[in-house]
C-alpha cells in the first residue's frame, strides 16, 4: 500500500487500526482527538480537536503527499464517524476501507468508504456495507445483509442472512440476529442478545430472546 494515514481517536481502537495499516504496508502520521491528553502511538503526534486538524491540514497541504483518513471511534458513535469523514473530504483526504489480512470478504460484497473489517471477520456474498462501518474481530455478516452508514458490529456477533441494519446502529459482542430481520436506525443490541423479531428505530434490546427495554 505504501500510504500515509491519519486517525481520529487516540485510544485502544487506534492501536488496532494502526496495526492493520502497518500490515498493509502503510503508516500512521498523525492522530486527532477531542479530549485525549497523549498519543497512544509512540512517535506519532497528537493534535486536539477540529482546530488542531485544520491547522495540521493547512501545514501539510503543500507537501504533495497522498494521505488517507480513518476514524478510530467505535461503539454507538457512527454519526460521529460520518461527520469526521465529511471533515476529511473538505481537505481532500482519501477515505478507503481497511481490511485485516485474516478477514474473509466475498468478492461480491460491497464495502463503503472508511469501513473497517477486523481480524477473522467474515463478510459473505452480496452483502452491502455503507460508509464508516466497523465489523469487529470474529464477527460474521452473512449473505445479502445490508448495513447502513456508521454501523458497528462488535466482536463475535452474528448477522444471519438477509438482515437489514439501519444507520448508526450498534450490535453488541456475541449478539445473534436471525435471518431476514430489520434493525431500525440508531438502535443498540445488547451483548449476547438473540434477536428474533424486527427492532424499531432508536431502540435498545437485550436478552434471549431479545426484549425492548428502551426507545427514544
Amino acid at each position: 500500500m505504501d500510504k500515509n494515514f491519519v486517525l481520529w481517536g487516540s485510544a485502544g481502537h487506534a492501536k488496532v487500526l494502526a496495526e492493520m495499516i502497518f500490515l498493509s504496508g502503510g503508516r500512521v502520521v498523525a492522530l486527532f482527538d477531542n479530549s485525549a491528553v497523549h498519543s497512544v502511538l509512540p512517535s506519532v503526534p497528537l493534535y486536539i480537536g477540529e482546530n488542531g486538524f485544520r491547522q495540521w491540514a493547512k501545514d501539510t497541504a503543500s507537501s504533495g503527499q497522498s494521505i488517507a483518513g480513518l476514524v478510530a471511534i467505535g461503539g454507538a458513535r457512527g454519526h460521529d464517524r460520518i461527520l469526521i469523514h465529511k471533515l476529511y473530504r473538505e481537505y481532500g483526504l482519501e477515505i478507503p476501507p481497511l481490511f485485516h489480512p485474516s478477514a474473509v470478504i466475498s468478492p461480491s460484497a460491497s464495502i463503503g468508504p472508511g469501513c473497517q473489517i477486523l481480524a477473522q471477520a467474515n463478510i459473505a456474498a452480496d452483502t452491502r456495507l455503507g460508509e464508516g462501518c466497523i465489523v469487529n474481530h470474529k464477527a460474521s455478516v452473512d449473505h445479502e445483509c445490508q448495513l447502513g452508514n456508521g454501523v458497528h458490529i462488535a466482536p463475535g456477533a452474528t448477522l444471519c442472512g438477509c438482515v437489514i441494519v439501519g444507520d448508526n446502529t450498534f450490535i453488541g459482542a456475541g449478539a445473534v440476529i436471525l435471518p431476514r430481520l430489520k434493525i431500525g436506525e440508531g438502535s443498540t443490541i445488547g451483548a449476547g442478545a438473540v434477536v428474533t423479531r424486527d427492532v424499531p428505530a432508536r431502540a435498545t434490546v437485550v436478552g434471549n430472546p431479545a426484549k425492548l427495554i428502551y426507545q427514544s
